[in-house]
């Protein structure tokens, strides 16, 4: 695999420490969800990320289709226990779009599910469900 980019991040205290990337543009106080603390958890971080990306990637592959769409892109991530132990993600992505039919909007979200960097990272191991709105 080429890489285009690459970026690093050091967490200490875990879900109620701190994070920040190393170059020192970002960072955050971590709080578990729910602790009423101010700060963030990682699932916000990867929802945060996750959205942007999968925008981006609806972006590039409405130009490949020649698609001319608005779109808007929500992710929610849950965290739960697997009945066979340990923890994993739940992933819901919330897209709407205006100036295409909804056969076109599913096109374009499947194919966009496709090609995500983050989607082909959880495809497979973590349940993500697409919602789509055409407006």
């Amino acid at each position: 695999m080429k890489i285009f980019y690459k970026t690093r991040a050091t967490a200490t205290g875990g879900r109620s420490g701190h994070t920040e990337l190393d170059d020192g543009s970002l960072a955050f106080d971590l709080v578990r969800p729910g602790s009423g603390q101010a700060g963030v958890n990682p699932e916000q971080l990867f929802a945060l990320g996750y959205a942007a990306c999968f925008d981006s990637a609806l972006s590039m592959v409405a130009e490949q289709k020649k698609l001319t769409v608005t779109a808007k892109t929500s992710v929610e991530v849950g965290i739960g226990q697997r009945a066979e132990g340990g923890y994993a993600l739940d992933i819901d992505i919330y897209i709407e779009t205006q100036g295409i039919t909804e056969a076109e909007a599913r096109n374009l979200i499947e194919a966009t599910h496709q090609v995500c960097p983050y989607s082909n990272a959880t495809r497979d191991n973590i349940d993500v469900r697409l919602h789509i709105t055409a407006l």
